[in-house]
């Protein structure tokens, strides 16, 4: 489970004041490592939010009036898009489910073991935004701090380099992310 709140300057650097989600997904730190393909996050985030807002649609007139035949074609592809992603998943390593703690500015990884990575160090996190859709995303990040014992290591990552459009992307994915969260706990009273 992730910490919520920890006490150390680079927490207060990339949380304060800030919309930050708390949630367990696949990710991966590569240090020294660079986007591959430039846009493709981008594109994958605001894909995410076209498919998330249509189902997510709590219009009830509109759902009426959506035919029994549009919604059996969702369930199809919702399927197909889960077997995809399973077999896609057997042919490649899958990424880790780690907590995370995640912000526009950057993100926190808890880790079983320490990583050795110098403040400062560039690198790449790589991360599944929607558990039913078996594509990452990759994001540039330096290292800021790392801190732990026992088993409980902390990771900070700063984002870096991030467009404009990829940061609304990002900020409208991480309001999705915490409007769930609050849905989840509301639900679970």
């Amino acid at each position: 489970m992730t910490t919520p709140s920890l006490s150390h300057p680079a927490e207060v650097e990339l949380f304060d004041d800030t919309l930050s989600c708390d949630v367990t997904l696949p990710v991966m730190f590569e240090a020294g490592a660079s986007v591959q393909r430039p846009g493709a996050s981008e594109m994958l985030l605001r894909s995410v939010a076209l498919v998330e807002d249509s189902r997510g649609s709590d219009d009830s007139e509109e759902r009426v009036e959506s035919s029994a035949q549009l919604q059996r074609l969702e369930a199809r592809m919702d399927l197909t898009l889960v077997l995809l992603g399973r077999l896609l998943q057997q042919s490649s390593a899958a990424l880790p489910a780690r907590p995370v703690r995640w912000s526009r500015h950057g993100l926190r990884i808890d880790l079983e073991h320490a990583t050795g990575v110098s403040p400062g160090t560039d690198g790449l996190v790589k991360l599944q935004p929607a558990d039913w859709l078996p594509d990452t995303i990759e994001l540039p990040v330096v290292v800021l701090a790392e801190t732990g014992t026992a088993g409980h290591f902390h990771l900070w990552l700063q984002l870096q380099n991030a467009s404009d459009a990829l940061g609304s992307a990002l900020e409208r994915h991480l309001f999705r992310l915490h409007r769930r969260q609050i849905a989840d706990s509301r639900r679970n009273r």
